[in-house]
């Protein structure tokens, strides 16, 4: 949760309304979000399953984000790993990226 918390929190700019040591909830901008671990503290495993993050890349959380390039700029400022944002065929300027925990999140806004 430390690890998670700190990108939502240092690197995307999220505010804790309240967190424990297995959930956090989150706020910026009139959106909220909940992150909450696999497991309990007693039955958290030393190191996270790679099946179970391997699981996570069909799940995707999407932000509306007026300016991706600049979204894009900070995350690399910040030392993440992110491609470059790609226009989608259907008009949506996009970028891609991975939270600590393996979840996909998605940049996008309107092109034009």
């Amino acid at each position: 949760m430390s690890t998670s918390l700190a990108f939502y929190r240092d690197i995307l700019g999220f505010a804790v309304k309240q967190s424990t040591s297995d959930w956090a909830w989150l706020e910026r901008d009139g959106v909220e979000l909940m992150l909450n671990t696999r497991y309990e503290a007693h039955a958290r495993p030393p190191a996270p399953d790679a099946r179970v993050v391997a699981a996570h890349d069909d799940t995707a959380l999407f932000f509306a984000c007026s300016d991706v390039d600049a979204a894009y700029a900070h995350l690399r400022a910040y030392g993440v790993a992110a491609p470059e944002p790609k226009v989608a065929p259907y008009g949506m300027k996009q970028l891609y990226v991975a939270d600590p925990d393996g979840y996909n999140l998605c940049f996008q806004w309107p092109v034009g």
